[in-house]
């Protein structure tokens, strides 16, 4: 069994914050969701979930379980999200309560982790086309508080060279982005290469927020360490982004 593996956030952290990413790597899962799949909704064994969030809990040595959502690529933010209730149907959390860990869960789509420079209330999104589209970023923004004195970190998802969109994605974005036409590259007649990333720091700009670190690594192409929706066919695991008090 390999070791467990996370990406920490390459960000300007504030005091007592910390951010990773988890990666596919130090769990017991098999065949598609091998090995850390976090996710109980995808058709891996329950068991395997529960004792690869226990080995995550154990190896980052977090205050209690993460706080997962039930995200719909919607653009609901809920607040101090309980960490071991029936998750709330909400596509990012805010939290000023110490003993919570925020968690993201993708397999191609962007997580965002914010957090307030003094360290006093950390945010996370998920911020696929549709949640970018629908404004989730400027709602956890706003649900945050005081983006001038706030920083963000963009964590590892699929990159432009690997995301292919077309009109109706490409339009979707365009519309709710500042400057948005600058994310994407023609490749065939009506489909763009998408830079998801791109999308998010001008969002976050337009909101307020001009302290943007992101990690360039591309879910798609680093099939060792990372799970990927699209390059997977739809049958894989899912790995999280954290943000917590530590």
């Amino acid at each position: 069994m390999s070791e467990l593996e996370v990406i920490e956030a390459n960000w300007q952290a504030p005091p007592g914050v910390r951010a990773v990413m988890t990666t596919r790597l130090g769990g017991v899962s098999q065949g598609a969701f091998a090995s850390l799949n976090l996710s109980d909704r995808v058709g891996d064994s329950p068991d395997a979930v529960a004792s690869n969030t226990t080995r995550l809990i154990r190896k980052l040595d977090l205050p209690q379980a993460p706080s997962w959502l039930w995200q719909v690529h919607g653009n609901a933010v809920v607040r101090n999200p309980a960490c071991c209730a029936e998750p709330p149907e909400a596509d990012a959390a805010v939290a000023d309560d110490r003993s919570l860990v925020l968690a993201i869960q993708t397999a191609d789509c962007l997580p965002v982790v914010l957090a307030r420079r003094d360290g006093s209330a950390i945010a996370a999104a998920h911020a696929g086309w549709r949640g970018l589209a629908a404004g989730v970023i400027g709602n956890v923004v706003a649900a945050l508080g005081q983006p001038e004195n706030s920083v963000a970190w963009l964590a590892p998802c699929i990159s432009a060279p690997a995301y292919e969109v077309d009109a109706k994605v490409r339009d979707a974005l365009v519309a709710s982005t500042p400057g948005g036409e600058a994310a994407f590259k023609p490749t065939q007649p009506g489909h763009w290469l998408a830079d998801l990333q791109q999308i998010a720091r001008m969002q976050l700009q337009a909101a307020g927020i001009t302290t943007v670190a992101a990690t360039a690594v591309c879910t798609f192409a680093d099939e060792r360490r990372l799970f990927s929706w699209r390059r997977d066919g739809g049958e894989t695991g899912r790995q999280a982004a954290l943000v917590w008090f530590g």
